[in-house]
């Protein structure tokens, strides 16, 4: 890390292009720093103006319309995106490129990946900038660093928007350093000289490898130093097609996740929970009999239940199963889905504009419970000793969880190493650690290392949702214009502890009122309504039940966008228009209609379909950029009747066509694979996944009882558009954006086919359940080893 900043003015890096380009972005001079060490070490500072820029023109190139043009929204200046790369940017100086002895570069990427591939999107960008082989650049996660503050944040989809320029500043200054050095060597001009794969290349084919010219290219102070970036007319390696750099380890077996971790005499740890959510325990009435059952070490008693540890997985679930444990009520003792959604009614905002201004057009959905399981369950694994401890766990908020932990075990905040570990999926769970915070508080009662795993019963039931909500919408029109379209959203408490994920805000979120003043600023940092619709307004109202909920992928997007594109097509109705025309007639910017018009061509929109089938188009603008998809519906009865022999997935939808533009494109083969992601967790959300609560917990415990989206159900045929000649020249977000438009063609679509508008998602939570629902006690399902004997 840098020991301080230069006192004096910053200097030109001689490797840097002296030309600027006034238009262009690339070309622009930015601030770096070189780090005093025995080895190139480099790191970036970013200016606002430098980060930044002005404006693109289509910002404020409003399009000329027939409607009523509705007043600017804050995301359409200032989205979650800005905000969260102004707070990285007072520590991206302590950020390094670090170039070794053996020619290889490094970088300890701040963030936190879960599956979406921002470490070979990092690995990408630091080789174009240094002329390298993708494999010659190794990322790996850093562990939890306090100093960064905001800066460790991964969330939003902001990762690549917030560290592209700094890493790039970082890349290209470490290049010019060991142009400069080169040079130096070889007695040639620094501007004859170039780099490939990690060589030097001097003008009579001379070459130096750049191992040979780390501790030449190193300063012995550190110092500021202005650097130019690489023209985009000129990359080979972004905007082309990258396999994920760990995609042979994740499919043959090798990529190590936590619990694949051999820590020393960390043995497989698994907490009996509570038949009730939030539920903790009274007392144990077998103890001594657990406890000298086959592989069991250690039964203790935790905050919210009993922690059993043993030489494997499946022992531990014999042990929990065998517990005979009295508990307390939970924090919603009692509550079923009728009995929240009673609560939510009458948290319902007003609506502002009376009926009668023109003809009135109105819509109420219901969204209910959907689980936030990634397909790795939480886990943790817990050293704790008396002075010290250390942790390893997927996490995106470390910093947050590294002073959590501290303050429960009373130890010093950098007396606990965190390592970041990659997860198995996150859609938003990671941002939270529990699993990380139960198992050093289990490790400490032992006083042994702890491997703690949740079950799939776990995750279901005292796992985190995305809350149940309601969405209100009346619209006012004429014959041809919108007068005023409002939409006022009402949720369970959509928890965004830990804050930013810094001590700060994580402590401020947990305040009175704490938790709804974050959640005000991320909606109204992130929902557009893209339309001229007149007065437009979006209001947020949340209930805190005490209900476990996160933001499972997207936040409040995609049920904002089924209640906003439903409506939009009972508009249009109205109207006697095109659901596609009306959109394209009523869309706000050029750049969203231009993403709306590609996927209705693309899809061949407005085609002859069969009786019971249907098309339907959604539209969602978020994370700088725009998306649009076309679905299409089967929903015949031979269709539907198949959730008898396929469990319970009814319609289907058979193809997906999806547009995005998300502003420069790192690597398109990773935007489409999260465009795929997001098309299938949007189809859950929308037909089949739902939890149901009853009696104070819910009934799913396990995926064979939660209906995810199954091969079954997945499109045939799925194209994926990813534009490439973005008006905008810096990343928006990718790993949410597939989600909201998706679920909004999808319920239009269903609508169609059926002609009844869908009050309520998943459309088939009402359905009576096809399965036989576990008990409440014992708490998960019986051991799945059978007594295997496999030891840690």
């Amino acid at each position: 890390m840098p020991a301080h900043r230069a006192a004096t003015r910053p200097r030109p890096d001689p490797g840097g292009d002296t030309a600027t380009t006034r238009n262009s972005v690339s070309r622009r001079r930015f601030l770096g720093f070189l780090v005093a060490a025995p080895t190139l070490v480099v790191a970036a500072e970013l200016g606002r103006g430098a980060a930044f820029g002005t404006p693109p023109a289509w910002a404020a190139a409003l399009p000329k319309l027939p409607g009523i043009p509705s007043p600017p929204q804050t995301p359409e200046y200032y989205d979650l995106l800005d905000a969260i790369r102004d707070s990285a940017r007072p520590t991206a100086n302590l950020i390094t490129i670090e170039v070794h002895r053996d020619g290889t570069v490094s970088f300890a990427l701040p963030r936190s990946d879960n599956g979406q591939g921002i470490i070979t999107s990092t690995q990408m960008i630091i080789a174009e900038e240094m002329n390298l082989d993708v494999d010659q650049v190794r990322v790996t996660l850093a562990d939890a660093r306090p100093e960064l503050v905001f800066n460790q944040l991964t969330g939003g989809s902001s990762t690549t928007f917030s560290t592209y320029t700094p890493i790039r500043v970082a890349a290209a200054l470490a290049q010019g350093r060991l142009l400069g050095a080169a040079a130096a060597q070889l007695a040639q001009e620094k501007a004859v000289l170039t780099s490939r794969k990690g060589l030097i290349l001097g003008r009579n084919g001379e070459s130096l490898p750049f191992g040979e010219l780390t501790e030449a290219a190193a300063s012995p102070v550190t110092e500021a130093v202005e650097v130019a970036l690489k023209d985009r007319e000129k990359f080979t390696i972004i905007g082309k097609p990258q396999t994920k750099t760990d995609a042979y380890d994740m499919v043959t077996g090798r990529k190590k996740f936590t619990t694949d971790l051999r820590i020393p005499h960390a043995l497989p740890t698994v907490i009996c929970r509570a038949p009730d959510l939030n539920g903790f325990p009274k007392d144990a009435e077998n103890l001594d009999e657990v406890r000298s059952m086959p592989g069991v070490t250690d039964v203790v008693k935790v905050s919210n239940g009993y922690a059993v540890r043993a030489a494997t997985f499946g022992q531990c679930i014999d042990a929990v199963n065998a517990l005979e444990v009295r508990w307390n009520a939970g924090t919603v003792a009692g509550e079923n889905d009728e009995s929240v959604l009673k609560k939510l009614r009458k948290a319902e905002l007003p609506l502002a504009v009376p009926k009668g201004a023109g003809e009135t057009v109105e819509g109420q959905f219901v969204f209910y419970f959907r689980g936030g399981s990634a397909l790795e369950t939480n886990c943790a694994i817990a050293d704790v000793r008396e002075d010290r401890a250390e942790i390893w766990s997927p996490s995106k908020s470390p910093i947050a969880a590294q002073a959590e932990i501290a303050r429960k075990l009373g130890l010093p905040q950098n007396a606990v190493t965190f390592h970041v570990m990659q997860g198995g999926g996150s859609f938003g769970r990671r941002l939270f650690f529990d699993g990380a915070l139960e198992a050093a508080e289990v490790s400490k009662k032992m006083g042994k290392p702890v491997k703690l795993m949740w079950t799939r019963a776990d995750d279901a039931r005292q796992g985190r949702a995305h809350p149940m909500a309601t969405s209100r919408i009346r619209a006012q029109i004429t014959k041809d214009s919108v007068l005023s379209f409002e939409q006022r959203h009402t949720s369970v408490a959509c928890e965004i502890n830990p804050g930013f994920s810094e001590a700060i805000t994580a402590n401020a979120q947990k305040a009175p009122m704490g938790n709804l003043t974050v959640s005000e600023i991320i909606w109204e940092l992130t929902q557009v309504t893209p339309y001229e619709f007149g007065n437009s307004t979006r209001l947020l109202n949340e209930v805190d039940m005490r209900f476990n909920t996160s933001a499972t992928r997207n936040i409040y997007s995609p049920d904002v966008a089924t209640a906003r594109e439903l409506m939009v097509d009972q508009i249009a109705a109205k109207m006697g228009k095109d659901p596609y025309e009306f959109r394209a007639q009523f869309t706000k910017l050029d750049r969203w209609r231009k993403v709306l018009d590609r996927a209705a061509k693309e899809a061949d929109w407005g085609k002859s379909m069969e009786r019971g089938t249907a098309q339907g188009i959604g539209m969602h603008v978020e994370y700088k950029g725009a998306a649009a998809c076309v679905v299409e519906i089967d929903c015949r009865p031979d269709m539907v009747n198949r959730k008898i022999r396929q469990g319970r997935t009814g319609a289907r939808v058979t193809k997906v066509t999806y547009v995005v533009d998300i502003g420069l494109v790192i690597n398109p083969r990773g935007v489409e694979a999260q465009m795929m992601g997001g098309i299938n967790d949007a189809l859950a959300m929308t037909l089949t996944s739902s939890l149901h609560l009853d009696d104070g917990h819910f009934i799913e415990a396990s995926w064979d009882n939660y209906f995810y989206t199954r091969q079954w159900n997945t499109p045939c045929v799925m194209n994926i558009v990813v534009i490439d000649d973005s008006e905008s020249p810096e990343p928006g977000g990718v790993g949410e954006f597939g989600l909201a438009a998706t679920c909004g063609a999808v319920a239009c679509a269903y609508a169609r086919a059926t002609g009844e508008v869908p009050e309520y998602f998943p459309i088939n939570h009402k359905e009576s359940l096809p399965f036989e629902p576990y008990p409440t006690v014992p708490p998960i399902p019986p051991s799945p080893s059978n007594g295997l004997e496999h030891t840690y």
